[in-house]
């Protein structure tokens, strides 16, 4: 599969590397992303193009003693050169006399690179590993031309392994790899800002769906072709990565599948699950640590902390969870053309909102701006009974904003302009948010232009949108 993107990324690890070359000590990087992120594919396309050798293990979950064969097996198979050793038959009964056998004869013209995959996966069958690995780079590793690299898809459980008191506390440099942007998947599929960003709300950031999306691609093509292939990664994809951390029947899978259906609020949510406070409360504590959820409060200057609400936090998953996860039983009966039929009759109501979080994710890069006033943050605002919802709201300071900089409003219409009626029921909210004032801006954001007494401050198309992921 082609290998797109990341120079960034690939950048960074030719740096530490070239560190190694330079000083023949060690480097040590911690990476994490979502699961189909392109963690491992970034790192053996790295691994490929360093001309070192290199010995690339990844975790299954199974049995510690498997795992510890295994590891040795994949020495053996290298090209490092403890190879021979292993070939020869030299064994280890330990991960420590494993992992020290692994890194033997590494030279500073030809460093080593010794990458751990789905490390997590060992750390949860013996939390005593992180202990093991500690004293392996502290005594050896350090000192010796080796870069050493985990790779987890457990989010919550790699950015614990550096915290304080644990035994990797400020030893490896920490490497988080996001999905794709929306420019990244513009630039990929050869579409329009607009049609690009019509693809993120489908696939997200995600380097395996865009591939299989392909270039030039219409929405309506992709969608046929993927919903009518039980095995497509569009329709495999999300249920292979709640699969691996969410069993089905467990309640945070539940409460996500809640969300998913666009059950924002605490109240909603215990209707639609059937559960108690305290059960509801832990599985959205789990969803929101591992990152797969998001607990939104309105932003302003007045806190409200009790009028929160639950989104999908990835555009991927929350289509998946919408359209695609309640509807297998239609796509595995060969009839995923009727889904197709349904996304395509809901389209426009589902993209009007889904657009939002993008909206705001990309306003926000563009600040500071002297068009936005003092603005920082970008956030949005509702009250509890809905009756006032404003979709952007730029405010200087987080949590809270002392001062409310502008107001925004998201009309992502296929064909109709924004519109003079549009920037007055905008107006209004500047008597609703707390913060506001007569001196407020007002933001048009518009997927099919502005009419020419649209009456808004700023206005911001799709180009717009994507050019602030490229900076």
């Amino acid at each position: 599969m082609e290998f797109v993107g990341r120079e960034r990324e690939l950048e960074r690890l030719r740096l530490r590397l070239d560190e190694v070359r330079r000083s023949g000590r060690g480097a040590f990087i911690s990476m994490r992303g979502r699961r189909r992120v392109g963690k491992s594919r970034l790192v053996e396309e790295f691994v490929r193009g360093s001309d070192c050798p290199h010995v690339f293990y990844t975790a299954v979950q199974e049995g510690l003693a498997r795992e510890l064969d295994r590891f040795l097996a994949a020495v053996g198979n290298s090209d490092a050169p403890a190879a021979d050793l292993v070939r020869a038959g030299a064994g280890a009964d330990t991960w420590e006399a494993a992992l020290g056998l692994a890194v033997r004869g590494a030279s500073q013209d030809r460093p080593l690179i010794l990458v751990l995959d789905e490390f997590p996966y060992l750390v949860e069958r013996d939390p005593s590993i992180e202990a093991v690995l500690q004293a392996l780079w502290d005594r050896t590793v350090q000192a010796a031309p080796v870069l050493l690299i985990l790779i987890g898809s457990d989010v919550a459980t790699m950015e614990s392994l550096t915290q304080s008191r644990r035994p990797l506390y400020d030893r490896p440099r920490e490497m988080v790899l996001d999905p794709l942007s929306p420019a990244d998947i513009a630039d990929m599929l050869g579409l329009s800002a607009a049609d690009a960003l019509d693809a993120y709300l489908i696939i997200g950031g995600f380097p395996v769906l865009a591939l299989e999306w392909g270039a030039g691609r219409s929405r309506r093509s992709y969608l046929a072709a993927a919903l009518d292939d039980p095995s497509s990664f569009l329709v495999i994809s999300a249920e292979r990565a709640l699969a691996a951390e969410f069993p089905a029947a467990a309640h945070p899978r539940v409460v996500l599948n809640a969300v998913g259906s666009e059950s924002r609020a605490n109240r909603e949510l215990l209707q639609r699950t059937q559960m108690n406070n305290q059960t509801l409360g832990s599985a959205l504590g789990v969803l929101v640590g591992k990152g797969v959820v998001e607990r939104r409060t309105p932003y302003s200057s007045r806190a409200a902390p009790q009028t929160k609400q639950y989104v999908v936090s990835d555009p991927y998953m929350r289509f998946w969870l919408g359209f695609i996860g309640p509807n297998m039983d239609l796509i595995e009966r060969g009839r995923g053309q009727l889904l197709a039929t349904t996304i395509e009759e809901r389209w426009l109501t589902y993209r009007g909102r889904a657009i939002e979080p993008i909206v705001r994710d990309a306003v926000e890069r563009r600040l500071p701006a002297s068009s936005f006033g003092d603005a920082r943050y970008v956030g949005d605002y509702w009250t509890r009974n809905h009756a006032v919802q404003v979709d952007l709201v730029g405010g200087d300071t987080r949590p809270l904003a002392r001062s409310v900089s502008f107001l925004g409003s998201v009309k992502w219409r296929q064909r109709s302009p924004f519109s003079r009626i549009d920037s007055a029921e905008l107006a209004r909210g500047r008597a609703h948010v707390p913060g506001t004032d007569a001196s407020t801006r007002l933001v048009g954001v518009s997927r099919a232009g502005f009419d020419e007494d649209a009456g808004v401050d700023v206005q911001v198309g799709p180009d717009d949108l994507i050019d602030a992921y490229r900076s």
